[in-house]
């Protein structure tokens, strides 16, 4: 999209004195510095355009600036976000979900690793080696051990490695809290939920989803081996979404779930004054994150009357469309000998044939910059060497691959796949 319209705005209906407008001005030709987001030629980083309405949604309820941490603060808005809060809690399969808006998936998983270690004190957080990197820092936030566990070929969690580590956390006369995620943000891999919930049982561990790049593919048509790792969300304690990434918000908009309400009692607050015009517990007595905007909350009940969440409705079709990007983009790639790995989601990663890691990994890094020179923006990944399924010579410990993420409707498109796989 071009940006350079913003230096031609006129602000005749705000309370804006000429300074003012020059401020803005300035402000629109520095935003020219920008990738092209909007557009499809941007297939690189997990950035959604907004739905237009979420967008309108959130600057009308910004004039009025409510803070959600207390009723006093947000009253319409807190009502509104326990709307949305219901709405991602039946999606995921709560049917009385305790939650709430965060910032983002970072605080989201902070919160719900804090409620984890409140359950137990002697909780070890046992995660994906690829799970984001969230996970090992907020644990070290909370002062809660962390165990990195290896993953298989395809980039989700090795369930032999994960059992071996719930054994000997037992014989410690400890707990785990299994940190699940449906679609890890580098190689798009969904560790196998619907096997790892029997474990848990067995070992008394608490499950906690991030779901935060991949959780709306519930409602996609995905292969019936990955949906049921989605549907067995219901069976999790805590389950994180990020509403500014699949689900059309602008940033900062993530969420928090969790099944059992009961666990609202770990939210103890004593403040004299932003909690005295209800008798109920409400949003600003079941969040860390205190101060949050209320028109966050507006923008997502918003896009979810306009869109429900619906496995047949228009929302749906859009994640359908980012599957469909995947799958033609990969196969287009494999016809014109690229190396592909078969995406789960919509991230593609891709490399050129070679023989030695060193090599191959220089031509991406090229091919990758050339790209960028014709205003195709893509991204790049390091593969490491146990989830490289291609025959070279490891001169180097890891291989630098392509990596496209195609989050937007118009990269279904046969002609941008071309383009993307022309060397």
């Amino acid at each position: 999209m071009d940006w350079t319209h913003l230096l031609n705005l006129e602000f005749p209906q705000l309370p804006l004195d000429a300074e003012d407008e020059a401020i803005l001005k300035e402000l629109a030709r520095k935003l020219q510095d920008n990738y092209p987001y909007h557009s499809a030629d941007y297939a690189g980083q997990m950035i959604k355009p907004p739905l237009p309405l979420a967008q309108a949604a959130h600057w009308m309820t910004s004039f009025i600036n409510p803070n959600n941490h207390a009723l006093d603060g947000g009253r319409a808005t807190s009502a509104l976000e326990l709307e949305t809060v219901a709405a991602l809690g039946a999606m995921v399969g709560f049917s009385r979900p305790l939650g709430h808006l965060t910032s983002g998936g970072t605080t989201a998983n902070l919160e719900a690793l804090w409620v984890a270690r409140q359950c137990d004190a002697t909780t070890v957080v046992l995660a994906n080696e690829h799970a984001h990197y969230t996970h090992s820092r907020m644990s070290e936030v909370l002062g809660v051990p962390f165990q990195s566990v290896p993953s298989i070929e395809d980039g989700s969690m090795n369930l032999i490695a994960l059992e071996t580590a719930l054994k000997q956390l037992q014989k410690d006369e400890k707990r785990a809290t299994i940190v699940v995620t449906l679609g890890t943000t580098g190689m798009g891999a969904v560790d196998a939920l619907d096997d790892i919930v029997p474990l848990a049982i067995a070992y008394q561990a608490r499950i906690h989803v991030d779901a935060a790049y991949g959780g709306y593919f519930i409602l996609a048509d995905l292969p019936l081996n990955t949906l049921r790792h989605f549907n067995a969300m219901a069976a999790a304690d805590s389950v994180v979404i990020d509403p500014h990434k699949h689900g059309l918000q602008p940033y900062g908009c993530g969420a928090v779930l969790f099944k059992n309400p009961e666990e609202g009692r770990f939210y103890k607050h004593d403040s004299p004054y932003t909690y005295f015009t209800s008798d109920q517990l409400h949003l600003g007595e079941i969040t860390l994150e205190c101060s949050r905007a209320g028109a966050a909350a507006a923008a997502l009940w918003a896009t979810q009357q306009r869109l429900p969440y619906q496995r047949s409705g228009i929302f749906a079709q859009r994640l359908n469309d980012s599957l469909e990007a995947a799958k033609g983009l990969t196969n287009t790639l494999s016809g014109k000998g690229w190396w592909v790995l078969e995406p789960e989601l919509d991230i593609c990663i891709f490399s050129m044939q070679g023989a030695k890691a060193s090599e191959i990994s220089a031509h991406n890094s090229a091919f990758f910059k050339r790209k960028a020179k014709e205003n195709l923006h893509l991204a790049l990944f390091s593969l490491p060497q146990q989830n490289c399924p291609w025959e070279l010579d490891w001169d180097v410990p890891s291989l630098t691959v392509v990596r496209s993420v195609l989050m937007k409707p118009e990269h279904n498109d046969a002609t941008l796949w071309e383009r993307i796989a022309q060397h």
